[in-house]
């Protein structure tokens, strides 16, 4: 009976060790998950990868970073109350970046897709992101995206535009040669001098080139991609979720409030409107 007595004194202890255990790592889960933010505020400052290769969302004028991420990180910083820093990176180092944890989240923006969004978080849509080609001032030989059929279109390597061009070309009686650059900069300077007779990007960039260069450049339409948007991006890890949350909250209340369509009419030269979340991408 004393034997019996121990052993079920023993098992009880257990229980409320393991119950002890548990309520422990509950509590270290909930910490961990406001850890970014928390990290982001004791120090005052939000780190944001991006490349300013990517106009109208980032690049360099007069010596200086301009564009919309810009605007839109600068009303980030004042909801939080911290200050922005940006790392200019090639885009194809930007995400492995962001893995590496040598940045807090991401600007790019990046194209919401299916694969990405089983890797990363992504933030509310700030525009479309549907793919389009710009061709140089001009050119009769393409007046619809069909009409790059056997030609050699220019676009920017590991990026979603890539993707969808490639799926694009497949649809047609002779698909095109696609030339993949490290930053679409230097597709949109191939395309001027005629080493390429297009460039698929995604339609917000290449309309805010066509406009600051109406002489050199023109959009064709309509867009041939899926109906997809631009967003920014985290990591899924549970210490960032506080971080994103936030985020999501300022970009959210910009779009209610107008802030948002002020920024896109400016950059753009039209509203666009998007939804408060993508839960689930076309492409």
């Amino acid at each position: 009976m004393t034997h019996l007595t121990r052993r079920s004194a023993v098992t009880k202890a257990l229980r409320l060790a393991a119950l002890g255990v548990a309520a422990s790592m509950a509590l270290t889960g909930v910490a961990r998950a406001e850890d970014l933010l928390a990290k982001v505020k004791a120090k005052g400052e939000l780190t944001v990868g991006t490349e300013l290769q990517f106009a109208p969302f980032d690049f360099v004028e007069d010596g200086k970073q301009s564009g919309m991420n810009k605007e839109i990180f600068a009303e980030i910083g004042k909801e939080l109350g911290v200050k922005i820093t940006f790392l200019d990176l090639p885009w194809p180092s930007v995400l492995p970046g962001l893995e590496a944890g040598k940045f807090d989240m991401v600007a790019g923006p990046a194209t919401i897709t299916k694969a990405r969004m089983e890797r990363y978080r992504f933030s509310s849509p700030i525009a479309d992101a549907t793919v389009a080609i710009l061709k140089k001032k001009g050119d009769a030989s393409i007046t619809k995206p069909a009409d790059i059929a056997g030609k050699k279109v220019g676009t920017a390597k590991a990026t979603a535009q890539l993707a969808q061009l490639q799926e694009f070309a497949k649809t047609l009686p002779t698909p095109p040669t696609i030339q993949e650059y490290v930053d679409f900069s230097q597709s949109y300077a191939d395309l001027g001098a005629g080493r390429v007779v297009a460039v698929a990007n995604s339609l917000p960039n290449i309309a805010f080139l066509a406009k600051q260069k109406p002489d050199v450049f023109e959009v064709v339409e309509p867009p041939f991609g899926k109906p997809v948007y631009f967003g920014y991006i985290g990591t899924k890890a549970a210490d960032a979720k506080s971080l994103m949350d936030a985020v999501d909250a300022v970009l959210i209340k910009m779009k209610h409030d107008g802030r948002l369509a002020s920024l896109q009419k400016k950059w753009f030269g039209t509203e666009m409107a998007t939804p408060d979340q993508v839960t689930e991408a076309s492409f």
